[in-house]
């Protein structure tokens, strides 16, 4: 049962759903489909930008991503392990889980290959119960530094001439771990999770690309020292140079926290004829300070905020009202700075010039529209 803070907690959030909501909305609105816009495919679900009218994500339209496939867990039989560098082993099974402290947080999930305006994001509201007081009631011992998290999902991999049956695996340093929002969830949007989107339990980590949000979890190790499995020591590596002088310094790092990032959603034709653009702006957890918009390579102009978070970890919505615009073809980007005066790069920006790897493009998106007469 929630007590009244939980509840106040949640009618606020409700009402912040429905405030967003309505500011991506116009009564009499006409969209205006962006060249590079594809309908929704249930086959291959994604965010469809230009439909987005909802401030949370639908189950169906958020991506799903199985490295090993999609493991059809029982979860009547399911247990999570916690072990490794604890003094108390524990087992739990998922009704265990259930009757802990209940803890409902809004967050945005996006994968780390995503592109400059891909769909392979979503925001939506999920539950579970915090990591924390499992971990410390496990009894964590003072050499601990890292926390892995093991899925049900396996393969094999090979690994200077040999071959090795592994399961998915990425880990945490402890403190992060240690985060009062990390949570084992079981819920998304007030439904159970689906199987692919990693039921029975998977890890939820507000701030961090979709690759440390282990899916189908069944085992939890606590380590003395670095992990490197093949998702954190060779894929899901960033290859990224730094100019220095006549020299380019290349640095190797592993996918984490996500980077500020911002998209143009939606753009629709209003009764007045002019056209109001739509977007929604994100970042590891740093709030949103202000999002501009650029009309066909013009000076930047401010976007509106249409309401604070819900969480810090939610997405922001914005709008501009672009007043008069003409007919024929425009281009048009937002870029994001948020409240550490940090700017979301250009595509062009070395941050993203120099970077070798997909992973992580959070450059400003140039999308194309045409406006007819």
């Amino acid at each position: 049962m929630q007590d009244s803070s939980s509840r106040r907690k949640f009618l606020a959030i409700a009402g912040a759903f429905a405030l967003q909501s309505k500011a991506f909305q116009t009564q009499g609105e006409q969209v205006i489909h962006f060249e590079d816009w594809k309908p929704f495919n249930p086959e291959k679900p994604g965010m469809p930008w230009d439909e987005l009218t909802s401030w949370i994500t639908p189950v169906e339209q958020l991506f799903a991503v199985g490295h090993y496939g999609y493991p059809q867990v029982d979860a009547a039989a399911w247990k999570l392990r916690i072990e490794g560098l604890v003094s108390r082993p524990g087992s739990f099974t998922l009704d265990a889980l259930k009757k802990r402290p209940r803890q409902e947080y809004v967050a945005t999930l996006e994968c780390s290959g995503n592109g400059p305006a891909g769909g392979l994001i979503g925001n939506a509201r999920w539950v579970g119960t915090p990591l924390t007081p499992i971990l410390k009631e496990c009894g964590l011992n003072p050499k601990a530094v890292e926390v892995v998290f093991f899925a049900a999902d396996e393969g094999t991999e090979k690994i200077r001439g040999g071959e090795y049956k592994q399961h998915f695996a990425r880990s945490l340093p402890l403190a992060d771990a240690l985060q009062q929002h990390v949570l084992l969830g079981y819920e998304m949007n007030g439904q159970p999770l689906t199987s692919k989107h990693g039921a029975p339990v998977r890890l939820i980590v507000p701030g961090w690309y979709g690759i440390a949000w282990v899916k189908w979890l069944t085992r939890i190790e606590l380590h003395d020292r670095k992990y490197l499995g093949r998702f954190m020591g060779r894929d899901y590596v960033t290859i990224r140079g730094e100019q220095r002088g006549n020299d380019v310094i290349w640095r190797e790092t592993s996918v984490g926290r996500m980077n500020l990032k911002s998209v143009v959603a939606r753009a629709v034709r209003l009764p007045s004829g002019d056209v109001r653009l739509s977007g929604a702006a994100w970042s590891d957890g740093v709030p949103i300070r202000s999002v501009e918009i650029r009309i066909d390579g013009g000076d930047w102009a401010p976007a509106r905020i249409e309401s604070k978070r819900a969480t810090p970890y939610a997405w922001t919505w914005w709008t501009f009202d672009w007043k008069g615009p003409k007919t024929g073809e425009h281009s048009i980007a937002s870029r994001a700075t948020d409240a550490h005066g940090r700017v979301q790069p250009a595509p062009d920006d070395p941050f993203i010039a120099l970077k070798k790897t997909y992973w992580e493009a959070n450059q400003y998106a140039v999308r194309k529209l045409k406006l007819d007469g």
